[in-house]
């Protein structure tokens, strides 16, 4: 038979242990290795995994070829990267691994002397591209209507497998 949408608007994944508690409901609910988080893109269900490069690597990478000054930017001010969010709440850390995969991508290397928060926390940024390089600001890829924030967010599914 093949997957089917059990549950819509899953939400943020939350820290490690809200993570955990969740994944254990749906092992008891529907079985382990019997569900799956993903998206539906264009119809289809796409495993959060998959998602991560259609979507997630490539709403930044578009981010940066209509914004080349704020990759120079980047470039020039930052020694690290860190998404201070994920850091206080145990979080999931998106943004952070997309840049550095995009620069591995490009063969281009942080310069710079800073660490660069990738959003912000408590209302808090390091620097002002922070907010300009957040999730919550990026133009999302599969819906460029939407922020990738809200996207990921609003258009996470729970599947289950049926026989």
């Amino acid at each position: 038979m093949g997957w089917r949408v059990a549950e819509r608007r899953l939400g943020k994944a939350g820290g490690e242990k809200q993570r955990t508690a969740r994944q254990r409901e749906w092992d008891r609910k529907y079985g382990e290795d019997r569900w799956a988080i993903g998206y539906e893109v264009d119809g289809e269900f796409v495993r959060q995994e998959d998602a991560l490069e259609s979507v997630y690597y490539q709403s930044y990478a578009a981010n940066f070829a209509a914004h080349p000054a704020d990759l120079s930017e980047l470039i020039a001010l930052a020694k690290t990267l860190r998404n201070p969010h994920a850091e206080a709440t145990t979080g999931v850390d998106l943004q952070v691994p997309a840049i550095r995969e995009y620069l591995r991508r490009h063969e281009l290397q942080l310069a710079g002397a800073a660490v660069v928060d990738i959003g912000t926390y408590d209302g808090k940024a390091s620097h002002p591209i922070s907010v300009r390089l957040s999730p919550l600001t990026i133009a999302c890829v599969a819906d460029p209507g939407r922020t990738l924030e809200q996207w990921w967010q609003q258009r996470k599914v729970l599947v289950v497998w049926d026989d």
